[in-house]
C-alpha cells in the first residue's frame, strides 16, 4: 500500500465522491451519480467558504476516502467554536484498514487547529457499526438528533 495523503477535494475528485456516497443503501436512495452537476456547484460554494473542508484521502493518486469538516462560531458554551463532521466515506477496498480512524483523526486535529472546543457528528440510526467505530474514538452519543425534510 502507498502512502496516503489528505487534502482539499477538487472537481477532479468529485466522481470518486460521489460514488463513495452512494456506495451503501441509504446512500443509494440519495445520491446520483449519473449528475454530477449539482455536487460540483456544491463544491464551488464549500471552497468559497473558509469555514468548510472538504477533503479526500488518496493513496497512489487515487481517492479512498472523503469527508466534509465545518467550522461553527456559536454563542453557547461561552462561545466556543465548534466542528461537524459529515459525509465520512472509505472506499469499499480499504474498509477496515484504519483509514477511517486516520480521516476521523485527521477532522479532530484540524478542528484543534482551528480553536474548536468540540467535536460533533451525527450517524444514521442503522448504521450500527459506524456507532460502535465512533465511539471506540471517543465520541460519545449524548443527543438525540432531529432533521427536517425541506
Amino acid at each position: 500500500m502507498g502512502d496516503l495523503e489528505m487534502r482539499p477535494a477538487t472537481a477532479q475528485d468529485v466522481p470518486a465522491i460521489v460514488a463513495m456516497l452512494a456506495d451503501d443503501p441509504l446512500g443509494a436512495q440519495r445520491e446520483s451519480p449519473d449528475d454530477l452537476t449539482p455536487y460540483l456547484a456544491a463544491l464551488e460554494r464549500l471552497a468559497a467558504d473558509p469555514n468548510q473542508h472538504l477533503v479526500v484521502a488518496t493513496r497512489d493518486d487515487r481517492v479512498v476516502g472523503t469527508l466534509q469538516l465545518t467550522i461553527v462560531p456559536g454563542l453557547s458554551r461561552q462561545g466556543a467554536t465548534r466542528s461537524i463532521i459529515e459525509g465520512v466515506r472509505i472506499h469499499a477496498d480499504e474498509r477496515g484498514s484504519g483509514l477511517g480512524t486516520q480521516l476521523i483523526e485527521w477532522a479532530i486535529d484540524a478542528s484543534r487547529r482551528e480553536g474548536c472546543q468540540l467535536v460533533q457528528l451525527t450517524s444514521d440510526n442503522t448504521r450500527t457499526d459506524a456507532h460502535r467505530f465512533y465511539e471506540r474514538l471517543g465520541f460519545t452519543a449524548s443527543h438525540v438528533g432531529f432533521k427536517l425534510q425541506l
